[in-house]
């Protein structure tokens, strides 16, 4: 297998000559204060040299060892504990946090490219990191003062990690009926009680302390999910001077067994009067959470197109070096028993395949990271609001799509190497197996799917859709003179066209049946999501188109080649997703559940 490679060239591309982040970052004062084009390179660079040379190579072990309990206590894989303290060395945990408690500020377009390493080096690994800035953003939004003062310094240095309880054994999707409650104290304090599961790394032994946000219901709450409130509990309680006092009521009552990122330790935390503080308001504790779900959600695209990247650089490696047979037009090295497979028309569909979905999908990514920065840090209203609404709109997308073709790309990998590709010692079976979680946890794709359709495309009445389509829009307007995008624009055209065309029959539709909002959401996030990396491949043609003369490298060149695959053999998928999205939902509800 190969080793991985953090793909710097791809994302200083995109970010540079694609999006040109250092112009976003110069118009938005709070992040021009922290980031600069010099300072943005020496941040890939050196995340680079971590992902590939102290994640990665602890990869496979991990997965082998898993995380170990002992009588509530849990013992991250050999190797994990030294790396967390490069993280910490390197202030990593804090890259995106706010300055003013430790954070180094940088922007999401940044940060988003540094998640992508880590991510696909070590995605069990990689999940310590993630789940604390996802606690971050959250206490810095909405805790008090006093709460901010206490914990984000340490959270921001990686002294002590975050993590986020939500799911218990009864709810998932449905957080309105949890059951764990919250008594209010006389000194303003909460006493937590009950049992949430699946919390990612809400054990360990790499941390001094581990910061738990907690959803639970204060007494007389209202029901369903307008009575959750969040409260923030310790592992260790806080003294007023910093120092850990003694250990909070609550421990891990076991760890998972499971299919992938193996690695990691997810946890069943059982709470027992355990000492909490309110963020934010009461029952408000889903407003809290969302806060920090948009950066989450994208954050597991990111997963996706992390593991499909280490996915492509194997079997590209696999496919030059792997012989079978000869090219159907003939021998190519005629000195060997047979070519290379990378010969074979049908490996070649496969490799480029990956490779549309892996940059396009890094595009992407880049691409809502740029509409979160908008929306955090705008000045003007008007463009915050904006950014807002390509926020909502597109986070859907980028969780459920990234991850469904990032899924898609590493099983493809995987046939790639063909039995090989099953045996464990090539690195391709875990991928898939660590792949598998990313469409499952932070919001199943099924409803993610129908958040994108049901609460921002129907529920807006379509207002927020037309945030994107005339976004794309303006970008077919402005290029209609160049005549190397023109192919590519006419496609793009027709494709937005048929979006435009399904949105507007789910609209109709759906007044007459609701049936028609969860019947079709699934296939319109496929198609929106390939109509959107059809929007990024047209942006990256514009880009690469420039300086594709004369490049000896073969980079533009490339892209120019792999955007003309992706607008030919995977862009036409969205013109059956449109005839399925038509049908309607009677034959799918049709029969009778004995039926089924």
């Amino acid at each position: 297998m190969a080793d991985y490679q953090a793909p710097l060239r791809d994302m200083r591309f995109v970010l540079n000559e694609v999006f040109d982040a250092p112009a976003l970052w110069a118009s938005l004062p709070k992040v021009a204060e922290n980031v600069d084009p010099e300072t943005a390179d020496a941040i890939l660079e050196e995340a680079g040299k971590i992902a590939g040379g102290v994640l990665a190579p602890l990869n496979r072990e991990a997965d082998e060892q898993g995380s170990k309990w002992n009588d509530g206590e849990v013992t991250a894989p050999e190797g994990f504990k030294e790396a967390y303290q490069t993280i910490v060395e390197g202030g990593w945990n804090g890259l995106g946090g706010n300055p003013e408690f430790g954070g180094m500020g940088m922007p999401k377009t940044l940060v988003a490219q540094f998640e992508e390493m880590i991510q696909g080096a070590n995605m069990a690994f990689g999940l310590a990191p993630m789940l604390t800035a996802g606690a971050c953003l959250a206490i810095n939004a909405h805790a008090s003062q006093e709460l901010k003062e206490k914990y984000l310094p340490n959270m921001y240095s990686g002294v002590w990690s975050g993590a986020m309880d939500l799911t218990e054994p009864h709810a998932g999707t449905d957080l309105g009926i949890i059951r764990t409650k919250a008594e209010p104290n006389d000194d303003g304090s909460f006493n937590v009680t009950g049992t949430k599961i699946f919390i990612t790394w809400g054990e360990h032994d790499m941390a001094e302390n581990i910061i738990h946000l907690v959803l639970a219901k204060l007494p007389d709450a209202p029901k369903g999910p307008k009575g959750i409130s969040l409260f923030l509990v310790p592992k260790f309680l806080v003294n007023d001077d910093g120092s850990l006092g003694e250990r909070n009521s609550f421990s891990c009552g076991s760890i998972e067994k499971k299919m992938g990122i193996k690695g990691s330790a997810t946890c069943v935390m059982n709470f027992d009067g355990a000492k909490g503080w309110l963020v934010g308001e009461e029952n408000k504790g889903l407003a809290a959470m969302f806060t920090m779900m948009n950066y989450e959600r994208l954050g597991v695209g990111i997963q996706g197109i992390g593991a499909a990247e280490a996915s492509l650089q194997s079997a590209r490696e696999y496919a030059l070096e792997r012989i079978q047979s000869r090219a159907p037009t003939g021998a190519q090295e005629p000195e060997k028993a047979a070519d290379p497979i990378i010969v074979h028309p049908d490996v070649r569909r496969m490799l480029m395949t990956m490779k549309s979905y892996v940059e396009g999908g890094r595009a992407f990514s880049t691409y809502v990271a740029q509409w979160l920065d908008i929306s955090k840090y705008a000045e003007d209203e008007e463009r915050r609001k904006h950014a807002e609404g390509m926020v909502a709109l597109l986070t859907p997308v980028a969780k459920a799509f990234l991850t469904d073709r990032g899924l898609d790309a590493c099983v493809i990998g995987q046939q790639v190497f063909g039995g090989h590709g099953f045996i464990r010692e090539w690195g391709q079976e875990q991928l898939v197996r660590d792949c598998r979680i990313t469409q499952i946890y932070e919001g199943a794709n099924g409803i993610q799917a129908l958040d994108l359709m049901g609460r921002k495309v129907v529920a807006s009445k379509g207002k927020l859709y037309e945030l994107f389509a005339q976004d794309v829009a303006n970008f077919l307007e402005e290029n209609s003179g160049n005549e190397q995008l023109r192919p590519y624009l006419e496609q793009l055209a027709a494709a937005v066209e048929r979006l435009d065309d399904v949105t507007e029959h789910v609209l109709k539709a759906s007044a007459e049946n609701p049936n028609e909002i969860g019947a079709a959401s699934v296939d319109y996030t496929d198609m929106f999501g390939l109509t959107a990396l059809a929007y990024m491949w047209a942006k990256i043609v514009k880009a690469a188109s420039a300086k594709a003369e004369g490049d000896t490298s073969g980079f533009y060149t490339g892209k120019l080649k792999t955007a003309r695959f992706y607008f030919d053999r995977l862009l036409p998928k969205t013109v059956s997703l449109a005839e399925g999205i038509r049908s309607g939902s009677d034959s799918m509800m049709a029969p009778t559940a004995d039926e089924i």
